[in-house]
């Protein structure tokens, strides 16, 4: 009996009809493993994940090999994207066997958890030195069969060295201090001999986009006025914002780009990439005052709008890189994306369709003849342009989509608000604002619990079971502290503080301040996950960091900031090394370092002169600036306590740990005090 059918992973649900009688992650399953004594095969996947879709496709679908795979193992279905913490202790153990890992990932346990062999994709076939799924089956299961005990001492001599490395973070009492000077500008120079200076990012092909280390370089750029660490954000995306993996008609962004030139994704389109993009370009143009960083940022934020809002308010995971090719028949990657030359006749007509081709290099980037849309130049006639990617759009809207994974994962939404909020504050869309505000009501109504902890995922506003990790809490503070900073509602700063206080007793080493992924009352795995290191999105751990801080510098706590210092002292030892996979935790040093600097604007509601000095806050470049707006006798914030007004007037108060400088009605001179360098 396949047990998918009342879970809320879209993921899962897409496993739901297959022969194979799958398990959710549940102590039932290997309670089942034990009385039948057969190990448990253990796929890991989501729902946007191509490959998985191929395997599910070939293998699972599959009568005979379901029968199977039935009789001799029982199957644990797992959406990586609801458990992190699963797929980060076991994808530890397939990347130290094999030396490579991704999704799905396969992997053969013990009834007791323990993982004895590993793999990811296996084809129906041997091939390419693959051998089949058959063929994995039929030899795990004569080694369990017959070689029993040798079976369990390999299992137990992994899950041991797994168990060892799980602490390796927490050892000793010695706190490393956070970096300083010498150490992000170290960081900014290994940055530079990875850099592509003629295509942007850094490395090769595969070509991810760098959202946290152009954050930090943004931020290193404000605080030092570095043109090297500017450079390298403006070439890098405006190379992205030119390339395939940009949407050149409805904005988003692709998870990556398969070659190095940013020229043909790998189509799925993820919430948190878009999220965290919105914000990199957003503080671009902040900065610099690009304009195709602003239409990429507000195009950017329509897009999660448009195809990725809920009905509920909040934001699905992903949409799917396949979808159904009409003229094959057949569900194909990019199908929805691609155009031939011919396509863009029957929509355009011959003599628009010939500018099409020109403006959009559709030259046959992509496979069977279709290009990926580019704009390897901006558009000599801008009004011709806008007519046709309007009519393009239309008419893709006319396909069929791609399938949309709508469950709402916490962090991830955590992400969006703050984007969102920071991006209708800074370009007077009020809409976007709401939308955060929406979204996270939603957390608050869906994923809180009566006890005040955070569930991570949703689906169609029923809350999911899964427990929220370190970076539910850390992102969805971050979001909520977003929204403080744009309204002034200081309900938000209250719930932020509240899941930090949540992070600090349930998330955090008490000796080392290093900090877990998983709370210290989670499901016991192998071992307590624990990375510092970015991965698609900021790790756990250094976005706790950045809201520990950020949530210290509005109320003064110094419990706060110590917590944050002490959990960016791995940063020391990590940044000069790895700059590329801690960038979020340079961009929180970067903060750091300097203050970061805290803003209290009074006036009256709806004052204009206390609107004008809130909006020159909010646009500072300064690294990790705080911004409280409110009334004069606002006792409910301590940054905005004891600041009256200046001769009647609304006034801004610029401090650093508490400590003020004159306070200040005139804009100008705000913003001038607010530049870092």
């Amino acid at each position: 009996m396949n047990r998918l059918a009342g879970v809320t992973s879209p993921y899962l649900l897409q496993h739901a009809d297959n022969p194979v009688d799958w398990w959710p992650w549940t102590p039932e399953a290997f309670e089942e493993a034990r009385r039948r004594g057969v190990p448990v095969l253990l796929s890991v996947g989501y729902a946007a994940c191509h490959w998985c879709h191929v395997m599910a496709h070939e293998s699972f679908e599959d009568e005979a090999t379901a029968e199977f795979l039935n009789e001799h193992f029982v199957a644990v279905k797992v959406d990586r994207e609801e458990r992190p913490d699963v797929d980060a202790v076991y994808m530890e153990a397939v990347q130290a066997a094999t030396g490579r890992g991704g999704w799905p990932m396969t992997v053969f346990l013990t009834p007791e958890k323990e993982p004895f062999y590993f793999g990811t994709y296996f084809p129906p076939q041997p091939r390419h030195g693959m051998p089949s799924f058959r063929q994995v089956l039929e030899g795990v299961d004569k080694a369990w069969t017959g070689r029993r005990a040798e079976v369990g001492e390999v299992a137990a001599r992994i899950s041991k060295d797994l168990a060892e490395r799980g602490s390796v973070y927490a050892v000793g009492s010695g706190i490393a201090q956070p970096p300083g000077e010498g150490e992000l500008h170290a960081a900014v120079v290994e940055l530079t001999r990875s850099f592509d200076e003629r295509r942007g990012g850094f490395g090769g092909a595969p070509k991810f986009p760098p959202s946290m280390v152009l954050e930090f370089l943004l931020r290193h750029h404000a605080r030092t006025g570095s043109e090297a660490a500017l450079e390298m954000v403006q070439r890098t995306c405006e190379a992205m914002a030119r390339g395939g993996i940009y949407d050149q008609l409805g904005g988003g962004f692709a998870r990556y780009a398969v070659d190095a030139t940013w020229t043909v994704p790998h189509f799925e389109k993820m919430l948190y990439d878009n999220a965290l993009l919105l914000r990199v370009y957003l503080h671009l143009w902040r900065a610099t005052g690009d304009e195709q960083a602003r239409r990429v940022a507000l195009e950017t934020a329509d897009f999660l709008l448009r195809e990725l809002r809920t009905p509920q308010g909040g934001f699905a995971s992903a949409l799917d890189a396949d979808s159904l090719d009409e003229a094959s028949g057949k569900t194909v990657e990019g199908a929805y994306y691609a155009w031939t030359p011919e396509q863009l006749a029957e929509v355009l007509g011959e003599a628009d369709a010939a500018l099409a081709v020109e403006l959009f290099d559709v030259t046959g980037t992509f496979e069977h003849g279709t290009s990926v849309l580019q704009l390897p130049r901006d558009p000599e006639d801008l009004a011709a342009y806008r007519e046709i990617r309007e009519k393009l759009g239309q008419a893709r809207a006319q396909r069929p989509a791609p399938a949309r994974d709508d469950k709402v994962v916490a962090a991830w939404n955590g992400l969006a608000i703050a984007a969102l909020a920071e991006a209708g504050a800074l370009l007077e869309r009020p809409d976007l604002v709401e939308a955060a505000e929406r979204a996270a009501d939603l957390l608050i109504a869906v994923h809180l619990t009566a006890d005040g902890r955070l569930l991570r995922t949703s689906r169609d506003g029923v809350a999911g079971t899964n427990a929220g990790v370190l970076e539910d809490y850390a992102d969805t503070a971050e979001g909520f502290l977003a929204l403080y900073a744009v309204g002034g509602e200081s309900s938000w700063l209250q719930l932020a503080g509240e899941l930090l206080d949540l992070v600090l007793l349930h998330f955090t080493d008490e000796k080392s301040g290093a900090l877990y992924d998983t709370a210290d009352d989670a499901e016991q795995l192998i071992r307590r996950p624990q990375d510092p290191t970015d991965n698609a999105a900021p790790s756990g751990w250094t976005a706790a960091a950045g809201a520990l801080l950020t949530y210290a510098a509005y109320t003064g706590s110094e419990r706060h900031r110590t917590a944050a210092e002490r959990a960016l002292g791995i940063v020391s030892a990590l940044g000069t090394r790895a700059p590329r996979f801690t960038g979020w935790g340079l961009a929180v040093a970067e903060a750091l370092l300097d203050g970061p600097r805290e803003v209290a604007v009074v006036g009256p509601a709806g004052d204009a002169g206390r609107a004008a000095l809130h909006l020159a806050a909010l646009r500072s470049t300064a690294p990790g600036a705080v911004v409280a707006v409110g009334e004069v006798g606002d006792a409910e914030v301590p940054l905005l306590a004891d600041r009256p007004l200046l001769d009647g007037r609304s006034a801004a108060y610029v401090c650093r740990h508490f400590v003020c400088e004159q306070p200040t009605a005139d804009v100008a001179e705000l913003a001038e005090r607010l530049r870092a360098h």
